[in-house]
């Protein structure tokens, strides 16, 4: 029995010994070899220049390799300062539309992605070497076939995929934190960023700070990549986007506003980006504009006309002619002038109003809900001249007559 044991325990000792000396060898992957440009440190003196987005070419495991092989930067990383947005409601609603787009086309419905986006795009606008607001941050390149900055801008991605309603009022949502102070704060500075699966040829100039799911990112070394680099601020004027206009109210409206202006222009007539210079209000009626439309102007742009024209006034009222004669240049309105109106806009927050109408004898509409009342011109009723009093007539004798006499009051 003892014997038995032995050779048992003798078998559990020698067994794996002789497994793990006689295994066949594990080939040892070899990292990619990928052929960069050197690293430069570019001076302060200097922008670094943004460059169009290059990958090696490398499958999608050896890029990973590659990749993980990287080490992340041990200097400090400080979180950006908050971003709030100021401006016009336009340039808002722009710069809202662009920065959600961008979240859910770089990291789909995905909302830690998104807010890691969303603030190197901020971190972007105030760099010096990138644009000063953020459409122009987001759409920088995208007149080119490739290499734009965020490549669902000229890929044809915009065409190709559409985020479901909850997916865009998501990303929404993060473009709105973010433009209003929300901080992202483990991207620090980063300035550039990609996914784990490709190696950008920008990469090698550049210090890993994070990862934040599949993507890594990236600011540049040296000054650059410090916090006193960021001190540049946003200007306004957010670019309109026309790729955005199936999607965005802001940027659709913004569009056939450019229309409007170029039709204005067409006509001669000034504008200084944001009030046409030859449009006043009604003299003693400081919130309303009579107006006559440039030739060739466009029913759709004709709301985005009217805003621009009231600019900043809370309550304002825009009633437009296409032709200069019938265009009155006092209110009230007769009856002619308003059968003659071919466009009326109206806002009044206070009573929760906001609406245009179209004449669609002049601008024909789909909606029948678009077009103005039809103003029937009748002429005013002539009233019969009353009666005057017929004067008597001397020499006509008339009967006259006498009441009876009161009977004499009974004795009791």
């Amino acid at each position: 029995m003892r014997a038995i044991l032995c050779a048992i325990a003798a078998t559990a000792v020698i067994a794996p010994t002789l497994v793990v000396t006689h295994a066949p060898a594990t080939p040892v992957r070899p990292r990619a070899h990928v052929k960069a440009p050197p690293q430069r440190v570019v001076p302060k003196a200097e922008v670094p220049p943004v460059e169009p987005v290059a990958f090696v070419d490398l499958a999608p495991d050896e890029a990973r390799a590659y990749n993980a092989g990287i080490p992340f930067s041990t200097a400090p990383n400080p979180a950006a300062r908050p971003f709030r947005i100021v401006g016009s409601a336009e340039d808002r609603a722009r710069a809202l539309d662009c920065l959600a787009t961008a979240v859910v086309y770089e990291a789909g419905d995905d909302s830690v992605g998104e807010r890691a986006v969303a603030q190197v795009i901020l971190n972007r606008l105030r760099h010096p070497a990138f644009p000063k607001t953020v459409c122009g941050v987001v759409f920088e390149g995208q007149e080119r076939t490739t290499g734009c900055q965020f490549t669902f801008t000229c890929d044809g991605a915009l065409d190709r995929w559409h985020p479901s309603d909850i997916a865009w009022r998501r990303a929404r949502q993060v473009a709105e934190l973010a433009l209003n102070g929300a901080v992202y704060r483990p991207v620090g500075h980063a300035t550039h960023y990609h996914t784990d699966w490709v190696v950008p040829y920008w990469q090698s100039s550049l210090d890993k700070v994070a990862g934040v799911g599949s993507h890594l990112f990236f600011r540049w070394s040296g000054w650059w990549g410090t916090p006193p680099a960021f001190n540049r601020h946003w200007t306004g004027g957010e670019p309109v986007i026309a790729k955005l206009a199936d999607r965005s109210d802001a940027h659709r409206m913004g569009e056939a506003l450019v229309a409007a202006d170029a039709a204005m222009v067409e006509a001669g007539v000034a504008t200084d980006g944001a009030v046409p210079a030859a449009i006043a209000p009604v003299p003693g009626e400081p919130n309303s504009f009579l107006l006559t439309l440039p030739k060739g102007v466009t029913s759709d742009a004709l709301p985005a006309l009217a805003q621009r024209t009231c600019g900043d006034r809370k309550a304002c009222k825009v009633m437009a002619w296409s032709d200069a004669a019938a265009t009155p240049r006092t209110l009230p309105l007769d009856m002619a002038q308003v059968a003659a109106m071919a466009f009326s806009y109206l806002r009044d927050p206070d009573s929760g109003i906001e609406r245009q109408l179209w004449n669609c004898a002049v601008f024909p509409r789909w909606k029948p809900s678009d077009c103005m009342k039809r103003q029937t011109l009748r002429a005013e009723p002539v009233a019969s001249p009353t009666p005057s009093p017929v004067a008597e007539l001397d020499g006509v004798r008339r009967r006259s007559v006498t009441a009876p006499p009161a009977e004499p009051p009974r004795q009791p």
